[in-house]
């Protein structure tokens, strides 16, 4: 019995160390190329089963959100820059919840990705469509009316940052190590493209997954053009928080309307347009 409980104790400290020391120092050109799988799988999906046959210029659309992207990742490289020395300062004054009891890493890794789709993408996705200000930069993504694994990138920098200003929050509350912020990271960026995809899922694989995750349907509830739908499924990668709090719909995905009744959906690919929506003053807010 000690000789297996002890090789239960060897495996556990391998995986562990295998799994800290690969995220906490994934480096930039690994991140990049997550993304570039989790995009490359989407289209797959998309080419082999496709959900909806647009007639636009698909190089077009694609670049638009592909540019909103670009701005994601500069910002994205700025804020690890500028937050290295919080992680560095939680783990060497144990600041955070987390940090006061002696937790295994697996039980810390758990809470944290936990608290941080409840708080850092759940409710902040919550505010962005509560408040009317915060709403205008996040009008920018549903007001694609095309919506395909490229959509899932169509985040305005305003709208990028208020979602990072909720994530250092959970951080210091929680102590989150630098190796779970990079580890949920990652797995966001699987759940956005697949999430948006534009492929056709069997209705009932998509259901029985929906009790645990967001999956494809689950998430173009949300971006229907119009309430109650577009203010449900706020959910980044587990649904239990919407049927939580109220705010999970599952209806006949056949009617599904793509993009957003306040913005000109003509001008759903012109890039200046998008980027200066939040500063019209005209854009209606009570959509």
């Amino acid at each position: 019995m000690n000789f297996f409980y002890l090789c239960i104790l060897y495996s556990n400290s391998i995986i562990m160390d295998v799994f800290i020391n690969f995220f906490a120092n994934m480096t930039s050109l690994q991140k990049f190329s997550w993304i570039l799988f989790s995009i490359t799988l989407t289209w797959l999906l998309e080419f082999l089963w496709p959900r909806m046959n647009y007639s636009i210029n698909k190089i077009k659309h694609a670049s638009v959100n592909l540019a909103f992207l670009c701005t994601s990742i500069i910002l994205n490289f700025l804020i690890l820059a500028l937050t290295a020395r919080v992680y560095i300062w939680i783990e060497d004054h144990k600041i955070g919840l987390l940090n006061q009891f002696n937790l295994p890493w697996y039980l810390v890794l758990l809470i944290s990705v936990l608290v941080l789709d409840l708080v850092a993408q759940w409710f902040a996705h919550f505010v962005l469509h509560r408040y009317k200000y915060l709403w205008k930069f996040h009008v920018i993504h549903h007001s694609d009316a095309y919506l395909d694994a490229t959509s899932g990138t169509r985040h305005h920098p305003g709208d990028y940052f208020i979602r990072e200003i909720f994530t250092l929050l959970v951080v210091l509350a929680l102590g989150v190590p630098l190796y779970v912020s990079i580890f949920y990271r990652m797995l966001t960026v699987l759940f956005t493209y697949l999430t948006h995809g534009n492929f056709s899922m069997p209705l009932s694989i998509d259901k029985a997954l929906s009790y645990v995750f967001v999956t494809p349907n689950v998430h173009k509830f949300h971006h229907h053009f119009e309430r109650p739908w577009t203010d449900s499924n706020y959910g980044n990668v587990f649904t239990f928080w919407d049927r939580l709090f109220g705010t999970f719909v599952y209806e006949n995905p056949e009617d599904i309307i793509f993009g957003v009744d306040v913005v000109d959906a003509e001008k759903t690919n012109d890039l200046k347009y998008q980027m200066l929506l939040p500063f019209d003053k005209n854009l209606k807010t009570d959509y």
